[in-house]
């Protein structure tokens, strides 16, 4: 009975350092984007047109090494825990067990947010599904949960791949965001009844909407009105009206207008 509870907490590890080493290539990944932007000499037409902290890459440089920061704590807690022994004898001769499983639903449901739903997505819709994919597909051991989470993901995802391959054409439509924002609605409607079936609504299902909405919300919010910063899709269903009612409705209140 003492050995299980060590075999657990070691493929606990060993989920722990494959999402890290997700995480690092991730951040690694937009922080080489993210240095194309000018930051200490920004220039327009020979002209310098702001100041370094209003460069669009103040944020972004931020977000990412923080996320990298993160990252590389969670794979030092993973390695001191074992889960690299673990990760060790994973062959592809096991691509079949559950966690070789878990690893392919991961990378999807990244492929899917960074590839498709990011850059032609309302950034709040997108990002709110991916949270509720993450937390709820992988939260558990349960198969149909983590299923579920990545065909709802991939929905939208594939569908804004196969009808908006042109750049022009991802802030033009919403058709893509209604779908993104329909899928998010079905895959939280699945976890509660999922959660209902197995244990009652815990504290992890109920904060999950929460988290999902509010994260995305403030981090766009702050982007666009804190730092004035450049957001992924300002036409997109939601963040299109929040930019609006900011302009239109709360800021002549604010300057007594």
């Amino acid at each position: 009975s003492r050995v299980k509870p060590m075999v657990d907490k070691q493929l606990l590890r060993s989920r722990d350092l494959i999402a890290a080493i997700c995480l690092m290539a991730v951040s690694l990944f937009f922080l080489w984007r993210t240095s194309l932007l000018p930051f200490f000499n920004s220039r327009a037409a020979g002209v310098d047109s702001a100041d370094w902290y209003n460069s669009a890459a103040l944020v972004p440089f931020g977000i990412f090494g923080a996320l990298f920061l993160l990252s590389t704590g969670l794979l030092i807690v993973a390695i001191r825990g074992g889960g690299f022994e673990v990760c060790r004898k994973f062959s592809l001769s096991s691509l079949r067990t559950p966690e070789a499983m878990r690893i392919a639903c991961l990378a999807t449901v990244l492929i899917c947010y960074i590839g498709g739903l990011v850059p032609r997505v309302d950034f709040i819709v997108s990002s709110g599904l991916v949270i509720t994919a993450l937390i709820f597909g992988f939260h558990t051991e349960d198969r149909k949960s983590l299923v579920s989470a990545v065909v709802l993901t991939a929905i939208p995802a594939v569908y804004t791949f196969v009808f908006y391959t042109e750049q022009t054409e991802w802030s033009r439509h919403w058709d893509d965001d209604a779908i993104a924002l329909a899928s998010w609605i079905a895959l939280s409607v699945v976890m509660f009844r999922s959660a209902a079936r197995r244990h009652g609504n815990s504290r992890v299902t109920r904060a999950t909407p929460v988290i999902a909405v509010l994260v995305p919300l403030l981090l766009v919010t702050t982007m666009a009105f804190g730092f004035r910063q450049n957001v992924p899709n300002r036409t997109g269903l939601i963040f299109s009206q929040i930019e609006y009612h900011y302009y239109v409705t709360l800021r002549p209140l604010f300057q007594g207008e």
